[in-house]
């Protein structure tokens, strides 16, 4: 095809791709279906992997239970079971993992073996693996997210079919000033997700659907102390789990390719991309953002000290 035709058929796509995707936002997308589905979730022992835990269940999916903390896992698991059992289904395995012990592949194969859905002829429709690499992701746990993603999607790609969700954060689009390890895994994880996300389309397997989650700070006690400018606080407060999850599970039930809460962080997001440094800056310092990570970093010091002290360290 001539480049010029080619360019022009291009263009007529991408405002095409616009186009649906403003529908989207006026029109809701009917959600998909995940009953029977095997379902993923690490972090599963509180904060959001355990609210994420309880939405699948009430959608009948089974569940695939993964935390460092067996004893808060087993927690989550008995409030999953209580769903379960309130609509008379009885379709959950839990499995753990202990990162510390290098586990992770190993639970992979188990629950390849094991899980229903996996390695059964026949049940394609029972095959579909959604994974949450860990809503906290640090430094030590990036390698983690590699390793789930090798060991379920060459699975996948085989059958052409599953969903893989990347909990990040809005630190992984623009970052601040305290927090650097953080925000280094945050832009690490939208980076790898993003480059599967390409590197599955250009397999053409459009069966496999990708959703990266990037929320505003969170009330889970992580940033407990963040501190904004205090006129701005009432418009931009920490967001509920709940709300967080909420908005998430839309997005994962309609396909969507990426969900930012609240919606004014597609704005920052956008304007980090186009405005000179500079302006970034007097943007962050108006609002109280160069420095809203100082509070709570000051409270983390003064608490490490005192436990120094009660330890007589």
């Amino acid at each position: 095809m001539n480049i010029v035709v080619e360019f022009f058929v291009v263009m007529l796509k991408v405002l095409w791709a616009i186009v649906m995707a403003g529908l989207k936002w006026l029109i809701r997308p009917k959600e998909k279906s995940v009953a029977g589905q095997v379902c993923v979730i690490t972090g599963a022992g509180g904060g959001l992997g355990r609210l994420f835990a309880k939405e699948f269940a009430r959608r009948r999916a089974t569940l695939v239970l993964w935390d460092i903390n067996s004893h808060s896992n087993e927690e989550t698991a008995e409030m999953v079971r209580q769903i379960y059992r309130e609509q008379d289904d009885n379709s959950m395995n839990i499995f753990y993992a202990d990162l510390k012990k290098n586990e992770i592949l190993y639970m992979c194969v188990e629950i390849k073996n094991r899980s229903k859905g996996f390695g059964r002829d026949g049940q394609h429709q029972q095959n579909n693996c959604l994974c949450f690499p860990p809503p906290l992701l640090s430094l030590f746990l990036f390698l983690f997210l590699f390793q789930t993603t090798k060991a379920f999607l060459p699975k996948m790609l085989e059958m052409n079919h599953g969903h893989i969700v990347t909990v990040a954060s809005s630190l992984g689009l623009f970052s601040t000033a305290g927090v650097e390890d953080y925000c280094a895994s945050k832009f690490g994880a939208i980076g790898f997700h993003e480059s599967l996300s390409h590197e599955i389309k250009a397999s053409e397997k459009d069966g496999i659907k990708m959703t990266l989650v990037c929320p505003y700070l969170v009330d889970t006690g992580m940033f407990r102390g963040c501190r904004i400018r205090k006129e701005i606080e009432p418009f931009l407060p920490p967001l509920r789990p709940e709300f967080c999850v909420k908005q998430a599970m839309r997005a994962i039930l309609t396909d969507q390719p990426m969900i930012c809460t609240p919606r004014i962080v597609y704005m920052v997001n956008f304007m980090k991309s186009i405005l000179p440094f500079e302006a970034i800056v007097c943007m962050y310092r108006f609002l109280g953002a160069d420095k809203c990570m100082y509070p709570f970093l000051a409270q983390r010091k003064e608490a490490m000290n005192n436990n120094e002290a009660k330890n007589g360290i």
